[in-house]
């Protein structure tokens, strides 16, 4: 019994996690759209500046630099409204979940399947022990997913 209550906690712990993960997308996606790719390449520039004097081959600051010296308005549009949709649609089943709708845990699960499934896309071409750790988590996630679905009434 203790187990269950203890699988049910975590269940309970990662999904706000997903919750405020989504809040965060949001905020993010709202931001992109409203700064312009200018502001975003000096932003990248002032970021990066440090860590590229101590190391000039530091391969992650170089990308966002690069990123953002190269953001172009349409691919500034599509990750702004790819974080915003994707935030939404995870505060949305996070909510209904936490509210304890039965509807939100295959909601839950579908959308979790579709996040994995992209990951291991990703994963499939770029290793990336962040994405791995998502991808993992979100398998985690979707697991429990199920079994809260089965055992609630």
């Amino acid at each position: 019994m203790r187990a269950r209550f203890n699988l049910h906690r975590l269940f309970a712990a990662g999904m706000w996690i997903k919750g405020i993960d989504g809040a965060l997308e949001v905020i993010g996606g709202l931001l992109l759209l409203l700064i312009s790719p200018a502001t975003i390449g000096r932003v990248a520039i002032a970021l990066t500046q440090h860590e590229l004097a101590e190391d000039p081959q530091d391969r992650i600051a170089a990308a966002l630099r690069a990123g953002g010296a190269h953001l172009s308005a349409s691919a500034q549009l599509f990750g702004s409204v790819y974080l915003i949709a994707h935030g939404l649609v995870k505060i949305g089943v996070v909510a209904g979940v936490l509210r304890g709708y039965r509807w939100a845990y295959p909601a839950t699960i579908g959308f979790l399947g579709l996040f994995i499934a992209y990951q291991l896309y990703r994963l499939s071409y770029a290793f990336s022990a962040g994405l791995l750790a998502l991808t993992l988590f979100d398998i985690g996630m979707a697991g429990l997913a199920w079994r809260e679905y089965r055992s609630s009434p």
